[in-house]
């Protein structure tokens, strides 16, 4: 399986102009720029695309490591802030920290923690990032 991502640029760095889109077509040449990316401009930015990206990989592993064990959530809700710093010869993406809430019954704080742990670590878009990985994971 493959999927695809696309963006075109225009112009310098922080007077230019982007847009990006999917395969799908969820998103369809939504703008970008270096005022979404280190401001608060309208539209999107890589950071954000890849918080969303890992947050639905992550909320999907979750289910199937869950389901192994025979439970279904009810609602799994999860954030990942990215975070972009300056570093040495430019900007590096250093860290993301996935924020979980969860509902499913039947399960014990312990085995949450344990699938949840289990889901971050093999979640594919966890694997594909070099940043550091945290978490904090809620059992509503």
């Amino acid at each position: 399986m493959k999927r695809n991502g696309s963006a075109i640029w225009q112009g310098d760095l922080k007077t230019g102009k982007g847009r990006v889109s999917t395969q799908s077509g969820v998103l369809s040449e939504a703008q970008y720029g270096f005022n979404t990316r280190f401001e608060d401009g309208p539209g999107t930015n890589p950071e954000e695309l890849i918080g969303a990206a890992h947050a639905g990989c992550f909320s999907m592993a979750l289910s199937n490591v869950l389901g192994e064990q025979g439970l279904t959530a009810d609602r799994i809700e999860t954030t990942a802030t990215v975070t972009l710093d300056k570093a040495e010869g430019g900007f590096a993406i250093t860290a993301v920290h996935l924020e979980v809430t969860a509902t499913i019954p039947g399960t014990d704080e312990a085995t949450f923690q344990k699938a949840a742990e289990t889901a971050k670590v093999n979640c594919p878009v966890s694997k594909l990032l070099t940043a550091e990985i945290s978490m904090t994971a809620t059992l509503a």
